[in-house]
């Protein structure tokens, strides 16, 4: 369990930087897609905005339970293993969820395809972030 904790503090922290330092990048590079998020279906009061900033670590602690159960699947170099493990979790968890979130709502299929990037790269650096630290 403490590996767990560990991995997913670890994780959680390094995705944090990560991923809100690309939001901030891909806002300046991709505009264009940023602005879709200009839709009464994103706005939001701000009292829920804490569970935003609190993603990378719900994320990285349900991830490296996943990895803690099953990284004996997972063979090869860490950089390897951090793959595979990403694509495991785009096509089991991702990829079911962006096809019922494109069906279900008015959003482009750029902002679908650019989640399941963002989760995709949250999975690979989880993932061999994992293979190193609890191998």
């Amino acid at each position: 369990m403490k590996r767990i904790i560990l991995s997913g503090l670890t994780a959680g922290a390094l995705l944090f930087i990560l991923c809100y330092g690309g939001l901030y990048l891909g806002i300046r590079l991709f505009p264009a897609l940023f602005m879709d998020y200009n839709n009464p279906l994103f706005n939001s009061d701000g009292n829920r905005d804490v569970f935003f900033y609190m993603h990378a670590f719900i994320i990285s602690f349900a991830l490296s339970w996943f990895w803690d159960r099953f990284k004996g699947l997972f063979h090869g170099h860490f950089i390897l293993r951090g793959l595979e493990f990403g694509f495991v979790y785009a096509i089991v968890s991702l990829l079911p969820v962006m096809w019922i979130t494109f069906s279900s709502l008015d959003i482009t299929f750029f902002m679908v395809l650019s989640w399941f990037l963002y989760g995709f790269f949250q999975a690979v650096v989880a993932g061999t972030l994992f293979a190193k630290l609890n191998p």
